[in-house]
């Protein structure tokens, strides 16, 4: 990692957590999903995130999924979602990253209750006294507590957060951010909205389809970085019949389903995830064939 570019910048995936068809984890499967992502040109991963199915995890898997992912690339390179219920169990989980090594926690505001700004400062107040950087994860949707920039603005006054995800779909936001909060880094949360926020100057991109499609993924986000719109704006055309998936509610089975078909183990997901229904398994498959087939993914070459 160059001395210049902190754990948090560039592609970062948010691994999807292989299972095996009785629903264990296929441990080997993730390490070699880990180091492949790394290979192929992602700067770090981001680890027990929804896309790795961390409420369906019991406390001894999600704590071996966080050292399986420091063995694999380094601690250097690993981003450990904490979130939890309670403040002070999103803490002993960034406590327990920090002990194995990890350079960053990425942490979800109270998601038990419609938590209102004194809640939120105090949650990431607790969890940041674990000493790793925070990353705040903004994503309304599901939690139903919205960071907004005025709010992310007191959280980073406060030095409680380094950087945030941004989920919410509006690339408004990331230059109200960028004038309320300077220097707080801004994340692509969404891949559907990556290169828009890019351009607004997101400093990197927690995607969830590099688990697919990593070199893809990363050749679109360094073209947007460096300003090529002529390489970027085709790829993503291409891409975004597939990255959209990433900001549905079956965004987990889609990304695992693209996986398997472009040779990586995705594998079944964990109740209360179901299976896609056909016409989604049709959809999702059209679209990751048409990736595959034009080179866009590195197992099909």
């Amino acid at each position: 990692m160059s001395a210049d570019r902190k754990p948090w910048h560039g592609v970062l995936t948010a691994v999807a957590l292989p299972f095996r068809d009785d629903l264990d984890v296929d441990w080997d499967a993730y390490a070699d999903h880990l180091r492949r992502q790394v290979e192929l040109g992602c700067d770090g991963v981001v680890c027990n995130g929804s896309l790795g199915e961390y409420q369906t995890l019991r406390p001894a898997e999600r704590e071996r999924v966080v050292r399986t992912a420091v063995e694999a690339v380094g601690g250097d390179r690993v981003m450990a979602g904490v979130a939890a219920y309670g403040a002070r169990e999103s803490r002993d989980w960034a406590e327990r990253a920090a002990e194995a090594g990890c350079a960053s926690v990425m942490l979800l505001p109270p998601n038990a209750y419609r938590a209102d700004g004194r809640a939120v400062l105090a949650h990431y107040a607790e969890v940041a006294r674990a000493g790793l950087p925070v990353v705040a994860y903004n994503n309304p949707y599901d939690t139903k507590v919205d960071l907004t920039p005025a709010l992310l603005a007191r959280l980073f006054g406060a030095g409680s957060v380094v950087a945030v995800k941004e989920f919410s779909g509006d690339v408004r936001r990331a230059y109200e951010i960028a004038e309320l909060a300077p220097g707080l880094d801004l994340l692509a949360g969404s891949d559907d909205v990556v290169l828009e926020l890019v351009l607004a100057g997101a400093v990197g991109w927690i995607a969830g389809y590099t688990n697919a499609l990593p070199d893809a993924c990363v050749a679109l986000y360094r073209a947007v970085a460096a300003g090529d719109l002529e390489t970027a704006l085709p790829l993503y055309r291409t891409l975004h019949p597939l990255l959209r998936w990433d900001s549905k509610t079956e965004f987990v089975q889609a990304i695992k389903l693209s996986m398997d078909l472009a040779g990586v183990r995705g594998g079944p997901c964990r109740p209360p995830r179901v299976p896609l229904t056909p016409e989604q398994d049709r959809s999702v498959t059209a679209a990751t064939e048409t990736a595959l087939a034009l080179g866009l993914g590195a197992v099909s070459r």
